[in-house]
């Protein structure tokens, strides 16, 4: 495994800079690169324990598979140490070199630790949501992690692909946390009046926004150049070839077992409900039923039982990756479409209504959900935006080609806009659609795919 020579100018940021932010978009690898110069910098200094403050769903599973995935990051131990107090108690008495912690646990985790605060690296995967942070207020998340970041931290990283998703005052609160102010202001209200003006908006004299002056953005920039490094992807990849990137979803035990029930023995126990598959065709797609998080209980497509909603979490954290730049869902299922709907209320379903892609290309829908058989041939959905998540699995190439084409390379160039395609894939590990999964990249026969792997399974 080689990384690419972008990631290797990450890993030299961040050992050449103790307290430093990177920039570069989902998909570009920034995680690997921050455990290859972690990895590095522990033959030369003391750096672990090292403690990392991500979403929940990218704590608990996508950095510890990340360190056991790859042979440089093997040798580094790695655990999510959330969970109730007593878990987090037992945790500490034997850290890992690799620590996850979510967000929403982070002003605990500095209160139960107080002075015997550990860790001497800490990594922010998703550093916009310290944005908000101000020295007599923000997020609390924040405030607490304030308490230690210049005490009891020699090492941070800031990891994002959108610094700024509101303008250039989210910059503050996330630089704070590595310089203290010195390069952007010992306060938010001295960075305001230094490079904004204010702006009253509609009638309430105390409503107001604020515009950064002409010269605000070059000047900012320049103060931060010593820290802060942003990867474009389309300096670094092939723009004319989506950028495809596989998000590990791991399933409950619980979900688990109602899966390898099914694979075994074509049926499961579903609360008080039985769930049968009548052959290799119906199994087939009830296991790609349970991966998404919902099975039909019967033959019809009413009624479905809800198993997990391990891949809804996981598109939560790409749409607030996104940070606000639109993005396009396609699912399978109608037991898709009726959760993504309830728990995303600012996406909007792709209708027959020609008003709702006119809406999706003037940037006025944050979320669309599309079924890849009805945006197929013809549609041009690249002016609305240029990411494409793949919620649920489906054998058809054709149908998978052709949603992706709707946003594809090609059309964003004829529409004059420079910037690479990014397609995510939520995929559940040792599953169906895993073999799917292999049917896309091969583009093998359905039926060759599954004699394979039932081959593999049986030895």
């Amino acid at each position: 495994m080689k990384l690419h020579s972008y990631q290797h100018d990450i890993a030299r940021h961040i050992m050449d800079t103790p307290r430093c932010a990177i920039w570069a978009s989902m998909g570009m690898g920034k995680s690997l690169a921050t455990l290859h110069a972690i990895s590095t910098l522990d033959l030369m200094e003391d750096v672990l324990p090292v403690l990392v403050v991500a979403p929940l769903r990218v704590a608990k599973h996508t950095w510890p598979s990340e360190v056991a995935k790859w042979p440089i990051t093997q040798h580094l131990s790695c655990k999510f140490i959330g969970g109730t107090v007593a878990q987090r108690a037992k945790a500490f008495v034997n850290l890992a070199d690799i620590n996850t912690i979510n967000f929403e646990l982070l002003p605990q985790l500095v209160k139960e630790l107080g002075d015997a605060w550990p860790f001497r690296t800490v990594v922010i995967d998703e550093s916009t949501r310290l944005k908000s942070y101000r020295l007599n207020g923000g997020s609390k998340r924040a405030r607490f992690l304030a308490k230690v970041a210049h005490t009891k931290v020699d090492r941070m990283v800031l990891l994002t692909g959108t610094p700024s998703p509101q303008g250039l005052t989210d910059l503050w609160g996330q630089i704070w946390f590595l310089d203290r102010g010195w390069r952007l202001g010992q306060s938010f209200n001295g960075f305001e009046k230094r490079w904004f003006r204010s702006e009253q908006v509609g009638p309430n004299a105390h409503a107001k926004k604020l515009i950064a002056l002409p010269h605000a953005r070059t000047e900012i920039q320049e103060k931060l150049s010593d820290i802060c490094l942003t990867i474009d992807a389309k300096d670094h990849l092939n723009i004319d070839e989506p950028v495809v990137n596989v998000l590990s979803v791991p399933l409950p035990q619980s979900a688990r077992k109602t899966y390898q029930d099914m694979e075994d023995y074509f049926f499961a126990e579903l609360k008080d409900e039985g769930v049968e598959a009548a052959n290799a065709a119906a199994k087939s797609m009830k296991c790609l039923q349970i991966c998404s998080g919902a099975v039909y209980l019967d033959g019809g497509n009413t009624d479905w039982e809800v198993i997990h909603d391990e891949k809804i979490h996981a598109l939560d954290s790409i749409i607030e990756e996104a940070s606000g730049s639109p993005v396009l869902v396609a699912y399978k299922f109608k037991s898709d479409l009726a959760r993504l709907l309830k728990a995303f209320p600012q996406a909007v379903a792709m209708d027959q209504n020609p008003q709702t892609i006119e809406r999706w290309n003037a940037g006025e829908i944050p979320v669309m959900l599309a079924h890849p058989q009805s945006a197929g041939h013809g549609l041009s959905l690249q002016h609305g935006g240029n990411i494409l998540v793949f919620f649920s699995m489906d054998w058809s190439l054709e149908n998978y080609l052709q949603i992706i084409e709707r946003i594809g390379p090609a059309r964003q160039k004829q529409s004059g806009y420079d910037r690479p395609v990014f397609v995510h894939h939520l995929v559940v590990p040792d599953s169906i659609d895993e073999l799917v999964m292999n049917r896309l990249r091969t583009k093998r026969a359905v039926q060759d795919v599954l004699l394979e792997a039932m081959k593999r399974r049986t030895k």
